[in-house]
């Protein structure tokens, strides 16, 4: 075995060690018993032959020589970590690697998806959903769905369609007595997200609320979801509302819309364009019959 390289179960050990100053609790991060992990520092000190804790009585503190080999080894873990997510992301052969939003995702793609696979039942799809934005370059998708004004260097890109915003709430909400105008739907308890209400207010003629008013969240899937349970009004993007309120689960308050200032496009690296090509003819067509 080359000494140079201790195992990765003392490494990890001993970075739990040195982060979380106890033994005790390292144990328990990492599943296994006190006395294992015991057992690995002390053959980690052996292999690399230096001390890398001071021990106090029943207590461990890091030496010197231990603090600066944890920082390096922390970032080692850290990069083996990274590097074992991208390889599992990677695209497998045969199948066609999506990233996109997972708001998107959940209202708008999914729905219409089984139409894509019943024309193309040879092709397999995967969705990689976040809020990250991922780097195609890294070869993780052979494509993304992306919010924003463009452009991307070195990628393909086409644009999707526009959106706009709307006024929602669930057909209960307060009885059925739903408010009709702007001001009435601004006197309602309010579901607040990353959407901006300064346009819509603006368009209504009324001062946006203040910044402390309503439920704050971060997520359209939680706000859409806390509207449906009638919890609140929620100025949300039509194309995630759009099959709420086709089913019924939402309503539209008041006529009032506004344009969403950021489109969805479609990006792809020009390696990929053959691979993609049937899903980017098959977007546009669902972009162009969305409503």
């Amino acid at each position: 075995m080359n000494t140079d390289y201790p195992s990765t179960h003392a490494l990890r050990c001993f970075e739990a060690v040195a982060r979380l100053g106890s033994v005790t609790q390292a144990a328990a991060e990492l599943h296994v018993t006190h006395s294992a992990v015991s057992q690995q520092l002390r053959q980690l000190e052996t292999q690399l032959g230096l001390a890398l804790f001071e021990r106090a009585g029943r207590g461990l503190r890091l030496a010197e020589n231990g603090r600066l080999y944890a920082l390096q080894v922390r970032a080692a873990l850290q990069d083996i970590g990274n590097a074992t997510r991208v390889l599992r992301v990677l695209p497998r052969a045969g199948e066609l690697v999506v990233a996109l939003m997972p708001s998107f995702g959940l209202h708008w793609l999914l729905p219409r998806l089984p139409d894509f696979q019943a024309r193309h039942p040879a092709q397999r799809i995967r969705l990689l959903a976040g809020l990250e934005v991922q780097d195609l370059r890294q070869g993780t998708a052979h494509i993304a769905v992306r919010m924003g004004a463009g452009p991307w260097d070195g990628l393909e890109q086409e644009p999707l369609f526009t959106d706009e915003l709307l006024m929602v709430a669930a057909p209960h909400f307060r009885g059925g007595a739903l408010p009709r105008t702007a001001a009435e739907v601004l006197a309602c308890p309010l579901i607040r997200s990353a959407e901006p209400w300064a346009p819509w207010c603006a368009r209504a003629g009324l001062p946006e609320p203040p910044p402390g008013a309503g439920l704050w969240i971060n997520d359209s899937n939680l706000s859409l979801e806390a509207a449906r349970l009638g919890q609140g009004v929620a100025l949300e993007r039509h194309s995630v509302a759009q099959g709420l309120l086709q089913r019924g689960e939402l309503v539209a308050l008041t006529d009032l819309r506004v344009p969403y200032a950021y489109p969805y496009w479609l990006v792809w690296p020009p390696a990929t364009a053959t691979l993609v090509a049937d899903f980017v003819q098959w977007m546009r067509q669902q972009a162009a019959n969305r409503l």
